[in-house]
């Protein structure tokens, strides 16, 4: 006999989530960085922040008294696996989190919750702590840390067993979930060929009997709803994203303490070995200015909303203002939820353009690049780039380079550009580039390195190093636009960048007070790496 998921006891898993896609994979083809405020604040804003918590409390009850109660998208999951109903004998429901690190505002813990409480039984949380993960150093393992140590308290608070457990989820779930006779596995989605390929791998290595079910939790818009193929453009993309906020742009419910207990009970977590035993470059640590972690989103949510939004509309694109949301780095690692953001900005009255604007970053191009990543296996090479780019570049291929700089050189910030050195060391002070200057700073490396696959290579590895919210979607993207025209337009040919769009010292100065920018950031002139670095260049072409 199956115990089945909701109302009534005759629905299963599959009628529940419909005819949705089952396939996991797609269809081929040192200064601190600007906040207005510290994460701790003053007594009386720590004391509005508390009442912000609070709100969305009170907006999360309202929704409904729990996840049982409330309407879940069955748009939002696809079941992985070929069994698609939850066994008699499942003695829980786990969670395997590797994007979206929170209890609250997460769709995919709340179909997990949704699915324990229709089984009456208990519910597991699990991180799987990887040794390493491409370029991650101890900088982003840190944040990952911190944010679970928040997790580790909020589910012993809700009676949820938090597992930490060390190798990659699909070697270490099977054995796992076998052993403890757990009945369901839910994952979140990240669209990466990595966290995809594990995915793929564990809905056919769980024992059988036991669903793998993959909720977006990351997207407002799921990314297989919002559409079904590679888009081009943010303008092929934006309408049927907002076409969909109506349905999917809704209240969250709460999670709430859960009522089953079980045997499985959380091991002690010894956070200091899991450290030790990381394979990464822990020469590049912590930032001091992102507190990790649910409550360090949250506050960096509230200080925009109530302070910097204002001047978001207009002045975004400055690096000397201090207008950003600042929020990238628990996005990128799931401590908050992008679509808890977007709530809480639309609530804010006399900025129209502030929170158009926000919107259309967080939903309309953030969406954007993880259907990039999700349509495109290539997401991270030139072989993924338009025909026209990968035609443009190899024909400007053999042009001579103004400069050309090593890995280490630009690592470094040993340039003979103060402002493209002040942005590098931004990245590795501050774990974050200003928008506009991450732009410019991946087109120099196009026009100084020589080849664009090696520039692309080189932007990458910086990014993914340095910056909180590097291995992501965005980031990939970002490197992607600024090399390889991805995402937008041919424009007027040129030496080295061909048809792709081109960005200039000069040009900065117009935007912006650049001597402002360098003098804050620390960047100096260099001439290591000039000297007739062309003549090299043009021999190794030979």
């Amino acid at each position: 006999m199956l115990k089945h998921l909701f109302l009534p006891r005759s629905c299963s898993l599959f009628q529940l989530v419909g005819r949705i896609k089952m396939s996991s994979a797609p269809p081929a083809k040192k200064a601190k960085a600007e906040t207005s405020e510290s994460s701790n604040g003053s007594s009386s804003s720590e004391g509005g922040f508390e009442e912000f918590l609070k709100q969305i409390e009170e907006d999360r009850k309202k929704a409904a008294k729990s996840v049982l109660e409330f309407k879940f998208n069955k748009k939002r999951v696809r079941i992985l696996s070929k069994s698609k109903e939850v066994p008699e004998w499942g003695k829980g429901v786990i969670y395997w989190t590797f994007r979206d690190q929170r209890i609250h505002d997460n769709w995919a813990f709340l179909f997990a919750q949704k699915l324990a409480l229709k089984n009456d039984v208990p519910l597991h949380f699990a991180f799987c702590r990887l040794p390493k993960f491409l370029d991650a150093t101890l900088r982003h393992f840190k944040f990952i840390f911190e944010g679970l140590k928040e997790t580790e308290k909020e589910c012993k608070k809700l009676n949820i067993q938090f597992h930490f457990l060390i190798g990659c989820g699909k070697d270490v779930l099977p054995d796992f979930v076998k052993k403890h006779k757990l009945g369901a596995v839910v994952i979140d989605f990240m669209p990466l060929r990595g966290p995809m390929a594990w995915a793929d791998e564990l809905s056919k290595s769980l024992p059988d009997g036991v669903p793998l079910v993959q909720v977006d939790a990351h997207n407002i818009v799921p990314v297989w709803e919002t559409s079904e193929k590679l888009e081009y453009a943010a303008r092929t993309i934006r309408n049927k994203v907002n076409g969909k906020l109506p349905e999917f742009l809704t209240q969250y419910p709460p999670v709430i303490k859960h009522p089953h207990s079980g045997d499985l009970k959380a091991s002690p977590i010894d956070w200091e070995e899991a450290e030790k035993t990381l394979e990464v470059d822990k020469s590049v640590g912590p930032v001091k200015w992102a507190k990790p972690g649910y409550r360090g989103g949250m506050q960096q949510l509230y200080t925009f909303v109530t302070k910097r939004i204002k001047n978001y509309g207009t002045a975004r694109n400055d690096p000397n203002k201090n207008a950003l949301s600042m929020l990238s780095p628990w996005f990128h690692f799931g401590h908050i939820s992008v679509q808890r953001a977007i709530l809480e900005v639309k609530k804010v009255k006399g900025y129209s353009e502030s929170v158009a604007a926000f919107c259309e970053e967080a939903i309309v191009r953030r969406e954007l690049s993880d259907n990039f990543c999700f349509y495109n296996k290539n997401y991270d090479s030139i072989k993924g780039a338009y025909d026209w780019a990968k035609k443009t570049l190899k024909d400007h291929s053999g042009d001579k380079r103004p400069y050309l700089y090593t890995k280490a050189e630009l690592e470094q910030g040993h340039t003979h550009d103060d402002l493209w050195n002040a942005a590098q060391n931004t990245l590795i002070n501050d774990g974050k580039i200003h928008g506009f200057m991450r732009m410019y700073w991946a087109k120099k490396i196009l026009e100084w390195t020589e080849s664009p696959e090696q520039a692309l290579q080189y932007a990458i590895y910086l990014n993914d190093k340095y910056s909180l919210d590097g291995r992501d979607p965005n980031g990939f993207v970002g490197c992607m636009w600024s090399i390889c025209g991805i995402h937008d337009q041919g424009w007027s040919e040129r030496a080295v960048f061909g048809k792709i769009r081109y960005m200039n010292y000069e040009g900065c100065k117009r935007k912006f007070d650049i001597n402002g920018y360098i003098i804050k950031h620390g960047g100096k002139v260099y001439t290591k790496g000039k000297e007739n670095t062309m003549d090299k260049f043009l021999k190794k072409k030979k």
